[in-house]
C-alpha cells in the first residue's frame, strides 16, 4: 500500500503541469525560442523589418498548426513506437547515408524514373531553399547592409559573417536565392501537373482539393514572387505595393494550409530516416516468415509491433487456423481475406501474384 502511494504523481511539481496540453507547451516553447533568437539576431530589436511582419504572423500560425498536427499524429500508438525506436536508432552508422538518400538526393524516387526524380528534386529543393532563406529574414536572424564603398555585408545573428562586392557572384546569389528557388518550383510543379493531366492512372487517382490545389498554391507563390523582381527591375517599382501584398497573402495562405494538406510531407519528410533505420535495423536481426508460404516479408520486430498495436486498439485478427493476419505476407493475406467470402481456402494455393514483387 505504501509503495502504491509513493508512485502517485504529486500535482504541481512538474513543468508539464503548467500547461494544458503537449500542444500548449510545444507552442509556448517554440514562440519563446523564436523571440529569444530574434532578440539576439536583431541586436536587441534594433534592426526589425516591419515589411516582413505579415510573413512573421503567418509563420507563427503555421508553426501552431504544424505542432497540432504533429502531436495529434504522434499520440497514436503506432507512431509512439515508430518515433521511440527511431530516436534510439538515430546514431546508426548508416544514418548519414540514409539521410542523404532520403533528404538530399531523393534516391528513393530514382526507381520511379528520371522524370519523376527531376520533378521531386526541383519542387523539394526549391521549397527547402525558399524556407531556408525566408525564415531567417522574417525573424531578422539574417539581414544585409551596404557600405558607401560598394561592399555588401551579410549579418547573421548580429555578427558580420561575410563582406563581398555588391556586384559579385556571391552577392548575386544572395539577391536572387528566392528567384532561383521560384524557378525550380515552377519547373517541378509544371512537370507534376503535366504528368497528372496526361497519365491516365494518375488522373483516376487525383482529386482537385488534395492533389492539384497544393500545386496551384506553390505555382502562384512562385509566379508572384518573380513578378516582384520583374516589377522592380523592368517597371522600376511601378505596382510594387499591390504585388507585394498579393505575394504576401499567397505565402501566408500557403503556410496556413500546409500542415493539413498534401504539402505536410515537406516538414514531415525528415522522419523518413526513422522509418528506413527501423526497417533496416530489425530486418538484420531476423525476418518474419509467412505462416502460409514461408516467405520472409518483414522483420520479426515489425510484425510483433503491428500485432501489439492492433491489440492496444482492441482489433484482433486471429484466424481459426491459429495465426494472426499480421503473420502473413501481403499476397497470402489477400488470398486469405478472399477465402472468407468465397469459402475456398485460396491462401493455400501456391500461386504468386504477378505484381507482388513490383518495384517503384
Amino acid at each position: 500500500m505504501q509503495a502504491n502511494l509513493d508512485t502517485v504523481k504529486k500535482p504541481g511539481r512538474s513543468v508539464n503541469d503548467a500547461f494544458a496540453s503537449h500542444f500548449a507547451k510545444s507552442m509556448f516553447l517554440t514562440v519563446l525560442g523564436l523571440a529569444i533568437l530574434s532578440f539576439i539576431g536583431t541586436r536587441m530589436f534594433t534592426h526589425v523589418d516591419l515589411n516582413l511582419y505579415g510573413y512573421m504572423v503567418g509563420t507563427i500560425v503555421f508553426l501552431g498548426r504544424f505542432f497540432y498536427r504533429f502531436i495529434a499524429w504522434g499520440e497514436r500508438p503506432p507512431t509512439k513506437i515508430f518515433i521511440k525506436k527511431g530516436i534510439k536508432l538515430l546514431f546508426r552508422k548508416t544514418t548519414p547515408k540514409t539521410a542523404t538518400e532520403q533528404l538530399v538526393t531523393y534516391r528513393f524516387i530514382w526507381n520511379r524514373g528520371l522524370y519523376r526524380w527531376t520533378q521531386h528534386i526541383m519542387m523539394g529543393w526549391g521549397c527547402v531553399i525558399a524556407l531556408l532563406v525566408t525564415f531567417p529574414l522574417v525573424f531578422s536572424w539574417m539581414y544585409f547592409t551596404m557600405a558607401d564603398n560598394g561592399m555588401y555585408t551579410i549579418v547573421l545573428f548580429g555578427m558580420d559573417i561575410m563582406t563581398v562586392p555588391a556586384d559579385g557572384f556571391i552577392a548575386f546569389l544572395s539577391y536572387n536565392a528566392l528567384n532561383i528557388s521560384a524557378f525550380m518550383v515552377i519547373i517541378g510543379v509544371s512537370m507534376a501537373l503535366y504528368r497528372r493531366l496526361k497519365n491516365m492512372q494518375a488522373r483516376a487517382e487525383q482529386t482537385f482539393m488534395y492533389d492539384f490545389l497544393p500545386l496551384y498554391l506553390l505555382l502562384f507563390v512562385s509566379i508572384t514572387g518573380l513578378a516582384l523582381t520583374f516589377i522592380n527591375i523592368v517597371l522600376h517599382g511601378y505596382g510594387h505595393q499591390v504585388m507585394s501584398l498579393v505575394h504576401q497573402y499567397s505565402v501566408i495562405i500557403t503556410l496556413i494550409y500546409m500542415p493539413f494538406g498534401k504539402l505536410a510531407h515537406i516538414p514531415f519528410r525528415p522522419l523518413s530516416v526513422f522509418a528506413r533505420n527501423y526497417r533496416e535495423h530489425y530486418a538484420e536481426q531476423g525476418t518474419k516468415k509467412c505462416k502460409v508460404c514461408g516467405t520472409g516479408f518483414v522483420s520479426v520486430e515489425q510484425s510483433n509491433d503491428v500485432i501489439g498495436v492492433l491489440g492496444i486498439n482492441n482489433m484482433e485478427f486471429e484466424s481459426k487456423e491459429g495465426f494472426h493476419l499480421a503473420e502473413l505476407c501481403l499476397p497470402c493475406r489477400r488470398k486469405y481475406r478472399i477465402a472468407q467470402f468465397s469459402g475456398f481456402a485460396t491462401h493455400h494455393v501456391k500461386v504468386k501474384e504477378a505484381n507482388q514483387n513490383a518495384k517503384g
